[in-house]
């Protein structure tokens, strides 16, 4: 378990550098079928390790096509290797398990090459966040992996759950929090929406905005780090120093059955949750392919697979899961959540970080 918590944390190494060692390097994780292949880009470490060794031997067994795996760089360096290899005509990756700002970015130079709703069984099924579109309709990407960010408390502090993201406010959590330290990770603004502003609606404006920072400003007094290091939050919240906080949902899990005194909450106004595409590349000639891939990774069976072995939020509707209640709870929650306003990441990230350092965090 200890293991498996440990590395479930680098899953988030979409954000940690230094994701491929040398031993990925040397040899590619393919699995021989017949002549068809997938090259799928992958979050490396945590998501990587855990799609090769419960994911994809799967799919090659049920459709004989072999699939290499190749453990993606950081941020949006994945993105821009893509576009550059596509301008040359080839393709690092066919499917790329893509971050939904990077699938905005992508769609403007139309790097996406549009996905068959009638060729994924499922499509009907799928959470409609999890339906990426170009402004025509077209399908740009279909959900690969979510997770959520909640509300974490160490329970020998608070022995009662709070039941709001507005706990964040409240003057008692003077210099008790620790919060993710960017605009574009925490999505802190969208909590506040939700909270005090009647939904990320509010955030459609220059002026909704303004309102969001300086209500999230008033915040400052009760956090005591802004962390960009994961595991130094985890620490302190498992110990108590900094006993309330956000964090991953799963992760927090893990942690309390490892019998620490920690608990992840779904606040009243919901969980954040952040996910990740599957797109195809334009450049890539494995359209047929790429199909029954996503078709296969959109079925009920798969996605409750996902969620016992890589700890993911199934991208499908409740009722068509084959996840007991214990198993769903687990990953994910009923109550609607918090989408991230990926929109604004891509439209006005240079205006968000410059008002987020001077009213939030400097």
């Amino acid at each position: 378990m200890r293991k498996l918590h440990e590395t479930r944390l680098s899953r988030r190494a979409v954000l940690a550098a230094g994701v491929a060692g040398a031993g990925t390097l040397a040899m590619p994780s393919i699995l021989r079928a017949q002549d068809r292949s997938l090259k799928v880009g992958v979050y490396g470490g945590y998501f990587k390790d855990s799609f090769d060794a419960n994911i994809f031997p799967e799919f090659t067994k049920a459709t004989g096509i072999a699939v290499e795996s190749v453990a993606e760089p950081t941020g949006e360096a994945w993105l821009v290797q893509l576009q550059q290899a596509a301008r040359a005509g080839q393709a690092p990756a066919d499917l790329s398990m893509m971050s939904q700002t990077s699938t905005l970015k992508g769609q403007e130079t139309e790097l996406w090459t549009p996905l068959d709703p009638g060729k994924i069984r499922n499509f009907d099924d799928l959470l409609p966040q999890f339906v990426a579109k170009y402004p025509d309709g077209r399908v740009a990407g279909i959900g690969a992996v979510a997770w959520y960010i909640t509300l974490v408390t160490n329970t020998d502090v608070y022995p009662e759950a709070p039941e709001s993201w507005a706990a964040l406010w409240d003057p008692a959590n003077r210099d008790r929090l620790g919060l993710l330290a960017l605009v574009s990770n925490s999505f802190l603004l969208e909590v506040t929406a939700k909270t005090f502003m009647g939904g990320t609606d509010a955030l459609d404006t220059e002026e909704g905005q303004l309102a969001a920072f300086e209500k999230l400003a008033e915040v400052k007094p009760n956090v005591r780090l802004w962390y960009r290091d994961e595991a130094q939050f985890e620490q302190a919240l498992k110990s108590g120093e900094i006993p309330m906080g956000q964090y991953y949902h799963d992760v927090t899990g893990l942690a309390a059955a490892d019998g620490f005194p920690v608990r992840s909450t779904f606040p009243k106004e919901g969980g954040i949750q952040d996910s990740g595409n599957w797109v195809l590349s334009r450049a890539s000639d494995k359209v047929e392919e790429a199909h029954i891939f996503v078709d296969f990774m959109s079925q009920p069976e798969i996605q409750g697979l996902m969620s016992r072995k890589v700890g993911t939020a199934p991208t499908l509707k409740r009722d068509k899961l084959d996840l007991t209640d214990e198993e769903f709870a687990a990953v994910s929650s009923e109550i609607e959540p918090i989408i991230p306003r990926y929109d604004l990441y891509t439209s006005k990230s240079d205006w968000l970080n410059q008002k987020w350092t001077e009213m939030i965090v400097g």
